[in-house]
């Protein structure tokens, strides 16, 4: 079996960064034994990351490189945002455990895109969120194998994502 539209595929890697200025550095390591599962094809990857592994087929490997472009995009000021502590209010009660330095939480827009940011500071103006990718701005490189393709099941491809064993769960 190939990659290719509609299969679930599952793949290991090793992911470097480069952010121009210091040289390449280690971010991640997906292992065969906990590997990324991705419904091919539906856009939930990298364009070039899937360019790269279309037609491979389980045991072959990848190494690509994709600049920050291709990648994340550059990195941009205008997704730092102040958020109102009352919007981190549960109940009426402030939540805590919450609002930490550092602290990624998902969240949505105001068009129901669900976003990730990270919390960067917190003072009286409220609490200070940065909304760009970790890896925005940042050179890609990726070396890695396709562990595993199986056919998606017709729920996933009309969700538009993996189920199950290393997937989402409804």
């Amino acid at each position: 079996m190939k990659v290719e539209k509609n299969k679930v595929v599952a793949i290991a890697y090793e992911l470097h960064v480069d952010d121009g200025e210091n040289g390449k550095e280690f971010f991640e390591k997906v292992s065969k034994d906990t590997p990324f599962y991705f419904l091919f094809g539906a856009g939930n990857i990298l364009p070039k990351l899937e360019e790269a592994i279309e037609g491979k087929a389980a045991g072959e490997g990848f190494e690509l490189f994709i600049d920050f472009e291709n990648g994340y995009g550059d990195y941009d000021e205008s997704k730092k945002v102040i958020v109102p502590k009352s919007n981190f209010k549960e109940n009426g009660q402030k939540q805590k455990n919450l609002l930490k330095v550092g602290k990624v939480i998902p969240m949505k827009d105001d068009q129901g895109n669900q976003l990730r940011g990270e919390i960067i500071k917190i003072d009286y103006k409220g609490v200070h969120m940065d909304f760009n990718s970790p890896l925005a701005g940042l050179d890609l490189y990726f070396k890695g194998e396709i562990v595993s393709i199986r056919e998606a099941e017709p729920e996933e491809i009309d969700h538009g994502h993996v189920h199950g064993p290393g997937g989402h769960h409804h």
